[in-house]
C-alpha cells in the first residue's frame, strides 16, 4: 500500500530505509575480492550465470523501486530508479565485460541515493533518517 510520507512514523521510516540499505550493501558491496579490489555482492555473483542471474538480479532490484513507491517516492523518481535497474540490467548482459562493469555500476545504491534524496525535498526532516 503506497503511504504518503508524511504520515509514515520517522522510526518506521528509517527501520524502511535501514532495511533497504542492508540490501543494498549485500547485492553491491559485502565482500572485497583481491583480483577486482573493489567490494562485490551478490548482485556480481549471481550475474556471473549468463542471462538467467542478471534476470534474478533484476527482480531483486525492482524490490527497490516497490519500496520506492510505497514510502511515496515522486513519479520522476520512480522512472529514475526503473532506468538504473534497466542499465544495470543492459550492462550484465554484456559478456565479460558486464561482469565487471556491474560491479563498477551499483543500481542499489544508487537508487536508495534517489529514495533518501525524494524523501529529503518533500519532507527534510524525515529524509534525514
Amino acid at each position: 500500500m503506497r503511504q504518503d510520507p508524511a504520515t509514515l512514523n520517522p522510526q518506521d521510516l528509517a527501520r524502511h530505509l535501514d532495511r533497504l540499505d542492508r540490501l543494498a550493501r549485500l547485492l553491491e558491496a559485502r565482500w572485497v575480492l583481491p583480483i577486482v579490489r573493489k567490494p562485490v555482492g551478490l548482485d556480481a555473483l549471481i550475474g556471473l550465470l549468463p542471462v538467467a542471474g542478471d534476470l534474478v538480479t533484476a527482480v531483486i532490484s525492482l524490490a527497490f523501486v516497490v519500496e520506492g513507491w510505497r514510502l511515496g517516492v515522486r513519479r520522476g523518481t520512480l522512472l529514475r530508479m526503473l532506468g538504473n535497474v534497466g542499465l544495470d540490467v543492459l550492462i550484465g548482459l554484456l559478456p565479460l565485460i558486464g561482469d565487471y562493469a556491474d560491479v563498477l555500476f551499483r543500481a542499489n545504491t544508487r537508487n536508495m541515493v534517489l529514495i533518501r534524496r525524494d524523501l529529503a525535498r518533500r519532507h527534510p526532516r524525515q529524509g534525514e533518517v
